[in-house]
């Protein structure tokens, strides 16, 4: 399958319009998802980076309800599925079903024919079933009995899991887990936030009453927007050292992927947008190191016996990989110095 062209996905927005858009996404999540506002924009970075979200936290702490308002904010069609050990792939990408009327086979299609798919609690269905998820995710496609479907732009896939309860679960295989752009937790609310909650979702649940702030044709606009975002060669340099450095440290068994490279660079295309920057800082790719790489690396056994998180190798792996901290001139960085310029300059598209 082909990518969506330009037509497809709309001309891009002009800058005010999607800081405006972008802003208005995000003050209507928070209606909701009180005191995390970076978690919830690095939800929506991961939407405009056409990408899939894996949210991984305790019970209880908004997992779902993080990816039910994301649906809900954006007007544009949502399923949600329940993964339990009895759901069967054809659920999730549906069956072909003889029509004895026509006496032919008719599709009928499964939960993923739509623009945000809410999978709640991933890892209590089977492999087979979790299977079923692999091509829609990477191809934006799926194949039934020989014929392929193509799925609509935008398409997301939010899966919720809990990474303490592991009776009765079967872990996301390394081939499912590459696919997700990033994972995020939750994490307990501030008192304050937690304070809040209370005189807002005590006598009602604020989901009921949001309401949709931007529609499926805006967010595709948003996305070519995102796609346009100019990156330096000094930082897809970094990235690819940023990357490799995981497949050499010595705590891991196996590190990150090329799609984790291309993913951690469309993420970073997709933040910096949403900070309002037409360019790529390094600064970026350092943010999103650990949300987006941490995932899809395995550490040693001496590392699991000594605790170290995957979250822990890659934030050790940022702070040991060379760049300047006073944002001189980068290593990586082949272009002149402009005399008297800003240090951001150099990431700049050119002729500006």
């Amino acid at each position: 399958m082909s990518a969506p062209t330009w037509d497809e996905l709309g001309g891009p927005l002009p800058k005010n319009e999607f800081k405006i858009a972008s802003e208005a996404i995000v003050s209507n999540i928070e209606q909701v998802i009180e005191g995390k506002t970076a978690t919830v924009r690095l939800a929506f970075a991961v939407l405009l980076a056409e990408g899939h979200l894996l949210i991984e936290d305790v019970p209880g702490v908004g997992k779902t309800k993080l990816a039910k308002t994301l649906a809900r904010t954006i007007d544009s069609s949502v399923r949600r599925i329940q993964f339990t050990p009895d759901l069967l792939p054809s659920d999730v990408t549906g069956v072909s079903i003889y029509n004895q009327e026509t006496h032919d086979f008719e599709f009928k299609p499964g939960a993923v024919f739509a623009n945000l798919v809410v999978g709640d609690e991933i890892n209590r269905a089977s492999p087979k079933t979790q299977s079923a998820l692999l091509e829609c995710m990477e191809e934006h496609q799926v194949t039934v009995d020989g014929v392929t479907y193509e799925l609509q732009t935008p398409f997301m896939v939010i899966a919720t899991q809990n990474p303490i309860e592991m009776e009765g679960t079967y872990p996301l295989p390394e081939a499912q887990r590459d696919r997700f752009t990033a994972r995020i937790a939750m994490g307990y609310p501030s008192a304050k936030a937690e304070l809040a909650m209370l005189d807002g979702h005590g006598a009602r649940d604020p989901l009921s009453a949001l309401k949709a702030v931007v529609d499926a044709n805006t967010i595709r606009r948003m996305i070519a927007t995102v796609r346009n975002i100019h990156v330096a060669d000094a930082v897809k340099q970094y990235a690819v050292d940023l990357v490799n450095a995981t497949r050499e440290a010595p705590d891991v068994r196996l590190g990150a992927s090329p799609r984790a490279t291309l993913q951690l660079l469309r993420t970073a295309r997709a933040v910096a947008a949403l900070d309002g920057r037409d360019f790529v800082l390094p600064d970026d790719l350092q943010v999103l190191a650990v949300p987006v790489l941490a995932h899809r690396i395995i550490p040693t056994a001496d590392a699991q016996l000594a605790r170290r998180t995957t979250d822990a190798i890659l934030a050790d792996l940022v702070r040991r990989l060379p760049l300047p901290h006073d944002r001189g001139r980068s290593p990586y960085d082949t272009r002149p110095q402009v005399p008297g310029g800003d240090d951001r300059s150099r990431y700049e598209p050119r002729g500006l």
